[in-house]
Formats: structure tokens, C-alpha cells, sequence
């Protein structure tokens, strides 16, 4: 599969702005703008391209039912509820104390519609796990994967978003309407 997704990438004319910190055990991978089924196609060939086999990512509980189920678990998901209080985030808190390695994908507005706001489970997630966040953009008018470096979350929750939302503002998403440029305050 690594060569198909490689030639996949290399006939599509994406590349690779960035280098993947592959020093870090585990850390939260932030993905976006999330604006197109098309993302999960592009993750899954630089997931390939990048050798992150043991990456995981969260998903809404519907995708994991029959028929198609066992393909997400195979691609290293785990299901989610998203209605109510799981206590989602302490559940992944968890998964990053008992492994070793731990990467974990996902997107920050949670869906490929437009977002008045980026969810936060993450972000808390990082800050009880004490892991980093590392940032990736896909860029479909560039057709490259920006990729930053990875950083903690500080006691100053504004201005780390502020930071995520200035990596994001240039990265241009497959429908660059339902990007969050908008979501940035301007410097002062």
C-alpha cells in the first residue's frame, strides 16, 4: 500500500512542507482545515508516505457499524458517542498513560461543516496527558502538508489557540469556505 499511496501523492502533485518529529513518543496530531471527505483520502496517503502506521484517530460511533466497521478499526480508529458526557477526554487521558507510544489524529472543528468555534477536547487532552500538539495542515490549493512544530499547551489557553488558529490561517482547505480564517482575532 506504502507505494500505491506514494504514487498516489506524487501523481496528484503533493508534497511536504515540514518534517515529522518522529522523536516524540506520544503526541496529540491536529489535522485541518477539515473541510472534505477528501481529508481522511490525503491523511491516509501521508499517514502511508510517513510511516505512521501506529497513528489513531477518533471516530463518530456510526462509521464503526457493519459493513464497513472493521475497515476503520484496521485503519487504527476507536468509536465515539458524541452526544452527552462520556467523559471522553479522561478516556483518552488513559490511553496516553497506559501505552508507550500514543499518537493520536484529529480534527479540531470535529466535522467537515463550517465551525463558529474549534472544539477543545484536544487541547485538554494534551494539557492532562502532558503531551505536545503537533499541527498539520492539508493545503489542496498548494497541494502540500504544512507541518509545525510540535509545542505544549501553556496557562494561557486564548493565546495557544490564537497560536493554532495563525498555523491554520494560510492553509487553504478543499472548500476553502468552511476553513476557519475567520476564527482568528487580529494581532493587537
Amino acid at each position: 500500500m506504502r507505494l500505491f499511496w506514494s504514487f498516489f501523492l506524487r501523481i496528484r502533485g503533493w508534497t511536504i512542507k515540514g518534517a515529522f518529529p518522529y522523536h516524540l513518543k506520544k503526541c496529540i496530531l491536529i489535522i485541518g482545515p477539515h473541510t472534505s471527505s477528501w481529508d481522511f483520502v490525503i491523511g491516509l496517503a501521508f499517514r502511508s508516505k510517513l510511516k505512521l502506521y501506529h497513528s489513531k484517530f477518533l471516530g463518530k460511533e456510526e462509521l464503526f457499524k457493519p459493513p464497513f466497521g472493521f475497515f476503520f478499526r484496521k485503519l487504527g480508529g476507536f468509536p465515539v458517542n458524541r452526544t452527552g458526557n462520556h467523559n471522553l477526554v479522561e478516556q483518552v487521558v488513559s490511553k496516553f498513560d497506559s501505552n508507550e507510544s500514543f499518537l493520536l489524529v484529529l480534527s479540531p472543528e470535529g466535522t467537515r461543516k463550517k465551525v463558529d468555534r474549534l472544539k477543545t477536547g484536544f487541547y485538554h487532552i494534551a494539557k492532562k496527558a502532558n503531551v505536545p500538539i503537533l499541527m498539520a495542515g492539508f493545503d489542496f490549493f498548494k497541494r502540500e502538508m504544512v507541518i509545525s512544530e510540535p509545542f505544549f499547551t501553556s496557562s494561557n489557553e486564548e493565546a495557544d489557540f490564537q497560536h493554532i488558529f495563525r498555523f491554520f490561517a494560510s492553509i487553504q482547505g478543499k472548500i476553502p469556505e468552511n476553513g476557519i480564517t475567520d476564527l482568528i482575532t487580529p494581532q493587537r
